[in-house]
Order: C-alpha cells, then sequence, then structure tokens
C-alpha cells in the first residue's frame, strides 16, 4: 500500500516526527508491505469483459494487524464499568507503543471523526498515549471495498469542519491506496 494523503490534526505530523520517528517509520514499513491486491478478488462487469478488483476491508485489516503484531505493537483496550447493555463495554485502539496510538480503520466507522478525536482523547487521558495515527482508505480505494467505509477525503473535511479543540491530542491521518 501507498500513503497518498497526510493530514495533520492539531500538530500530530510534526508531534510524531520530532519525538516519535521510529514509531513512524515502522508504521510507514508496515503500510509499503501490504499487497492489497493479495486482499482483492476481480468482480466481472456486465459486460463480462470489464473486471475490477474489489478489496476486502477484513483482508486489508488482517495484514495490517498482523504485520503490528510482530514489530510488537499491542492492541489496547479500556473496559467500561457501565452497567448499561446499550453502551459498547469498551473502548478498543488497534495497536500503541511508546505512548503512540495506531488505529486502522478499514471496518464500517460512520463517524470516523470519532476515533480521530473522542478515542484517542480518551486513550490520552486514560495515560496510554500521547499521541495518534489514524490509518484510513482515500475515496478511490474505498469505493472499491467490499463494504462501506470512511475514507480519508471525508475525515480531513470532518476535521476541518470541526476545528481543534482544547482537549484535543496531536493525531497524524494517513490516507492510504494500493
Amino acid at each position: 500500500m501507498r500513503i497518498v494523503g497526510t493530514y495533520s490534526f492539531n500538530g500530530g505530523a510534526e508531534t510524531i516526527q520530532k519525538s516519535y520517528a521510529t514509531e513512524l517509520n515502522e508504521v510507514t514499513q508496515i503500510l509499503s508491505g501490504i499487497d492489497a491486491r493479495v486482499c482483492a478478488t476481480k468482480q466481472t462487469g456486465n459486460d463480462s469483459k470489464s473486471a475490477k478488483l474489489l478489496y476486502s476491508n477484513h483482508k486489508i485489516a488482517k495484514s495490517i494487524n498482523g504485520e503490528f503484531k510482530k514489530l510488537g505493537w499491542k492492541k489496547q483496550e479500556i473496559v467500561s464499568d457501565q452497567p448499561s447493555k446499550s453502551m459498547n463495554k469498551s473502548v478498543k485502539i488497534d495497536f500503541t507503543k511508546k505512548h503512540l496510538g495506531v488505529d486502522v480503520g478499514f471496518n464500517n466507522k460512520p463517524l470516523p471523526i470519532y476515533s480521530g478525536c473522542a478515542k484517542m482523547t480518551i486513550f490520552h487521558n486514560m495515560g496510554f498515549i500521547n499521541v495518534g495515527i489514524e490509518i484510513v482508505p482515500v475515496k478511490e480505494l474505498a469505493e472499491d471495498m467490499s463494504s462501506g467505509v470512511s475514507y480519508f477525503e471525508q475525515f480531513v473535511w470532518d476535521l476541518e469542519q470541526r476545528g481543534v479543540s482544547d482537549i484535543d491530542i496531536p493525531v497524524l491521518i494517513l490516507g492510504v491506496a494500493p
């Protein structure tokens, strides 16, 4: 996979490049080592001559997750003590290492801004991370995925419209393509 878009939210790129260069290099290596075509199937068009690749969200996420684990990144979960049945029992971030959090956004996420702002802030407030990276497909890839996902361009637009709050932590958003 290629990183084709970056967005620095609240100084995320600068902070990560300065204080987490080694970990950022690992993230870049992991992504460049993923061949998204292996995670795709050919879909034949109506005229039976045209075919396009349909990328599997699950397979891409599984490939990325496997590479993070190989390099010693750990999953992090906060279990809620709230008894409500309507509330999730836990909040998860895909990976952490040396107080850098990484969330891989290849699953259905109707509100990507939640991960980049609220979820990262929760993990920061609990002492697990200082800064974060969000990895999401660009629109071109998202349109060819097996199920609907949020994409980089929408994420950036949402963050620009929302603005930065005094509780937000630095986050680097990476848009990827095959």
